[in-house]
């Protein structure tokens, strides 16, 4: 098993150490806002245990993940809406 995985967040490559979480990953990009809500304010992650689906974001093309519940691999394209 690698050491490192890298992914892609926004078009930006970020190498992060295997078995890290998506959110951990968008973080260290710089990216606070991974959604807006309905009224267009940005959201983050709130409780980092799937509960609050503050951390949704897209992933390989698939809407709604929930970034803190979702680890790192290798290629992966992770798009934010904040």
């Amino acid at each position: 098993m690698p050491d490192t995985v890298t992914v892609v967040v926004n078009g930006v490559s970020v190498t992060m150490p295997a078995g890290s979480m998506v959110s951990a990953a968008i973080l260290k990009t710089g990216v606070y806002g991974f959604r807006r809500s309905v009224s267009g304010e940005p959201r983050g992650p709130l409780c980092g245990m799937g509960i609050c689906f503050e951390c949704r974001v897209t992933i390989d093309g698939e809407q709604h993940c929930r970034s803190c519940q979702t680890v790192c691999r290798n290629g992966m394209d992770v798009r934010t809406d904040g």
